[in-house]
């Protein structure tokens, strides 16, 4: 009788390698909170300073203005996501190949920093404005392929004992850190910035210098303590442009060989942008809807990232537990619940918003952090940045789906509340999609 053969330890991973690479989340997302989201595009790059000389205060002139700033702001963010959705893959696959994950990382999250900084040359004039969303649009390319990067991390700070609890740690820890920069800008306004000459949108202009420094800083323990990964399975050198042949060539891999996995990128790409959606409109629908006031968005605003942080990092434990795909499903399905409430109930007042608004933002971290962690433990080892990639680009190809359909319901209905619907159908097309899909991989077992 042969013995067997010896069973090799489980792999463990430092836990300054977990902290620090959870903490890159936390320097990246005053991009997505304070720049994109909540203050520096929607209060300043949008506002009054940036409309042409002699538009009129008031009136039909003056809405069709706003409208062209906030147009040429969507037009580049358009261009952003084509752009995103064309490089992201190739650029993930190459830097499988070379092992050199990490240094993109870093080169497109510098990047991003400067882009942030460079916001502070953008005066408060409308000769600036095709500048400023010109940076805003850049940033957002290099701060989506920095993601990739960094994504396809996880599976190497990770088992697949932990990798559902890490995912939800550094998506927890970046809404609680978008919380904290929120909270910065909302003290040294109401300090008026201790007396400092903000004309000219000083004010907003070093906030986003303050954004740069926020992400040098807090990024600098990742690339200190968390090795490089070895490179991928060997691959021919070609250049640039001849790496879309073998990108076609690995899609179509993927379609014959791990279908489950093809199907999965497409679901997650619905119901991430019923995710997004949440958010993207939440603000519009606390205003317009229920009536919160300008400083009832922004406390509701901070409440619902510090709800939506604390329940993803929770829920990473269940993820471990009993499978990210579990953890999906029932975010969804929580999701659509709630916002069928909301829908019904939508002349019930504020109180009733508070607290089916926070419900609903307990469940839309978790699904984002369980499908990355589903995604991280179904992908073959040494293809993380390629997957990733792909995950990126299906996301950007769909995107349009939530805006589109709380359009179309608003349009036809007439009332702001009707656009829940929309997000409604997408939230439910996205859990459709993932319940049919059985999918397996590095550690998924219970998935």
């Amino acid at each position: 009788m042969t013995d067997a053969p010896p069973q090799s330890p489980p792999r463990t991973i430092p836990r300054r390698q977990v902290i620090s690479w959870a903490f890159w989340d936390w320097s990246n997302q005053p991009f997505n909170t304070v720049i994109l989201t909540f203050v520096f595009t929607a209060l300043y790059l949008v506002g009054d300073d940036f409309l042409p000389v002699g538009t009129p205060s008031s009136g039909p002139a003056y809405d069709r203005a706003v409208a062209d700033l906030s147009s040429g702001l969507g037009l580049a963010i358009t261009i952003a996501g084509i752009a995103v959705a064309v490089l992201a893959p190739v650029i993930g696959q190459r830097s499988d190949a070379a092992g050199n994950r990490k240094r993109w990382l870093a080169i497109t999250t510098l990047l991003v920093a400067f882009a942030m900084g460079a916001l502070f040359f953008v005066q408060a004039d409308p000769a600036y404005f095709v500048l400023g969303v010109a940076l805003v649009g850049v940033g957002s390319v290099l701060n989506e392929i920095a993601g990739v990067q960094y994504n396809a991390l996880l599976p190497h700070v990770s088992t697949p004992a932990t990798v559902g609890r890490i995912s939800g740690l550094g998506w927890g820890l970046g809404y609680i850190g978008g919380i904290l920069t929120l909270v910065v800008v909302v003290v040294l306004n109401a300090l008026d910035w201790f007396g400092l000459d903000t004309s000219n949108g000083l004010a907003y202009r070093l906030i986003a210098v303050g954004c740069m420094v926020w992400a040098i800083v807090f990024a600098i323990p990742l690339f200190v303590n968390v090795p490089e990964p070895p490179a991928g399975p060997a691959r021919a050198r070609v250049n640039f442009f001849a790496s879309y042949v073998e990108l076609v060539r690995d899609i179509a891999r993927i379609w014959r060989d791990e279908r489950q996995l093809f199907w999965f990128l497409i679901a997650s790409a619905v119901f991430r942008d019923g995710l997004a959606g949440v958010f993207t409109f939440g603000a519009v629908i606390a205003s317009v809807v229920f009536h919160f006031s300008a400083q009832d968005v922004i406390v509701f605003g901070i409440a619902a990232n510090l709800v939506a942080g604390v329940s993803t990092i929770i829920s990473g434990r269940f993820d471990d537990r009993f499978g990210p795909r579990a953890v999906i499903l029932t975010s969804l399905g929580a999701l659509s619940l709630v916002a069928l409430v909301v829908l019904v109930g939508h002349d019930g007042g504020q109180t009733l918003f508070w607290i089916f608004g926070l419900i609903l933002c307990c469940f839309v971290g978790p699904a984002q952090a369980a499908a990355r962690s589903l995604l991280a433990r179904a992908t073959p080892a040494g293809r993380e940045g390629e997957v990733f990639g792909l995950y990126a680009t299906t996301g950007r190809a769909v995107s349009f789906l939530t805006p589109a359909l709380w359009t179309l319901f608003i349009s036809l209905f007439g009332a702001t509340y009707w656009g829940i619907l929309g997000i409604l159908i997408v939230l439910l097309a996205g859990l459709l999609l993932t319940a049919l899909v059985r999918i397996g991989g590095r550690g998924a077992a219970r998935s």
